[in-house]
């Protein structure tokens, strides 16, 4: 499964008919902090992103199988369901399991290791993501995680938003 990102934009290329590959990318953005959810809510929406949000692992769960996003960004300490075991389960699932879930968590880089062992395609670390307030990096961020998936998977289409 390959995802295509085009900025809204983008001029559609000729070899390319999927209808499928004109739509936004849709992400499920997983995050229990509301001000940390609006943040980046609101930053990818302003990058040309879909974003769904859910704030609990449960509702992730839900949410991943019934409305099957493009990406999933995942904190880690969640409600309900922690976000380690949000990870397994999305990966053991045959519904979910090829969705691409990058966590993004206020933990150690030391834990990048397990989590990508686990099945997640990238480890973005919180802090380093809102430097200071006001300044959010995660669609610059997320834009060579996208292309990194689209290569690994053999897209040959891999427009992003532009970061603004």
């Amino acid at each position: 499964m390959a995802f295509f990102i085009r900025r809204k934009d983008a001029p559609r290329p000729a070899d390319y008919c999927d209808m499928d590959t004109e739509r936004n990318v849709k992400i499920l953005l997983v995050e229990d902090s509301r001000p940390i959810l609006r943040e980046n809510e609101g930053a990818l929406l302003r990058a040309g992103y879909e974003v769904i949000c859910a704030e609990d692992g449960e509702s992730a769960l839900k949410m991943a199988a019934d409305l099957k996003p493009d990406l999933v960004l995942l904190d880690m300490i969640l409600p309900k369901v922690s976000g380690p075991e949000v990870l397994r389960r999305l990966k053991s699932d045959a519904k979910t399991a090829q969705i691409p879930v990058v966590v993004v968590s206020s933990l150690t880089e030391r834990n990048r290791e397990k989590l990508l062992e686990l099945g997640a395609e990238e480890y973005l670390e919180k802090g380093l993501l809102m430097p200071r307030r006001g300044v959010n990096l995660l669609p610059k961020a997320l834009e060579a995680v996208i292309r990194r998936i689209n290569r690994k998977r053999g897209a040959t289409l891999s427009e992003v938003p532009l970061h603004r």
